[in-house]
């Protein structure tokens, strides 16, 4: 099999799995959706590493891209949730106070492993790419550089020296959010004072197809966020329930006119309204 028909089968087990993971998200039982997320998850990483356990990249620009960016994105995520799921299921039962003590010291462990791993994780900020052939290829690396302890342990057909590092950093930012994200529940008010006052009059499906595509654009977090979140944040800053959105964007890309009635109707609207601006 050619690498670039691996490329276009890991692209839609990946896009497969982020659905999947929509469907099972409940943000009032959040452990049960770390649990269901990691069966989904250790799935699709064993579709993925019998995809290309054996198989001989074409160039090492493929292997590197491969091991850099592809990978990552399946083992970043069974990081993420894993870490979730131990956050949460270990929380103290205590009051806001001790919760609060509790993620501020998980979030300053994430500031030390950024110490820790100063070097690389400026190397991964800066997108370089000097050192790829000898990281991101497979019975490839450079002793000079800060190893993992267990490095001799990994599966070499599958893994490099430092492709899970990459996946830690991409889950620790989200990770991160998580952690912020909690802290902030804790100190908000009961009230409804920061509540919008914006209402979205538009169709919902149109609302879903705009979200989408800003998703897709990574327009959130530098992509570094799930769909899931994103929508959620939506709902909760307009005040309005999406329901099921993960079928509605099903629907979406199987219209017969086409995924994008109400992208080109906004497109239609503000062409049409510089134009009648240039009139007057």
């Amino acid at each position: 099999m050619v690498t670039k028909t691996i490329f276009r089968k890991i692209a839609k087990l990946h896009e497969e799995l982020e659905l999947k993971i929509n469907e099972v998200y409940d943000e009032n039982d959040i452990i049960k959706v770390a649990e269901r997320s990691l069966l989904l998850i250790d799935e699709s990483i064993r579709k993925l590493k019998t995809l290309v356990s054996f198989h001989k990249f074409e160039n090492l620009g493929e292997e590197v891209h491969f091991f850099k960016n592809l990978k990552p994105k399946f083992i970043s995520k069974f990081i993420y949730y894993s870490t979730v799921l131990d956050l949460e299921s270990h929380k103290p039962n205590a009051g806001k106070n001790a919760l609060n003590e509790y993620y501020e010291a998980e979030l300053e462990k994430l500031k030390n492993f950024y110490k820790e791993q100063s070097d690389f994780y400026s190397y991964y900020r800066r997108e370089a790419t000097y050192l790829d052939h000898k990281i991101f290829v497979r019975d490839s690396y450079d002793l000079k550089m800060k190893l993992s302890l267990g490095f001799y342990n990994f599966d070499t057909s599958f893994t490099t020296s430092h492709d899970q590092l990459i996946a830690k950093f991409m889950a620790n930012e989200k990770i991160e959010q998580y952690l912020i994200k909690q802290i902030d529940r804790l100190s908000e008010n009961n009230g409804d004072e920061t509540s919008s006052r914006l209402v979205w009059t538009a169709s919902k499906v149109g609302l879903i197809e705009l979200v989408y595509a800003l998703y897709n654009m990574r327009c959130f977090n530098g992509g570094n966020v799930e769909l899931s979140e994103v929508v959620r944040f939506v709902e909760k800053s307009l005040g309005i329930d999406l329901g099921n959105f993960h079928k509605t964007i099903f629907e979406i890309r199987n219209r017969k006119k086409g995924p994008t009635k109400f992208l080109n109707l906004v497109i239609d609207n503000l062409n049409q309204y510089f134009q009648n601006m240039e009139g007057d």
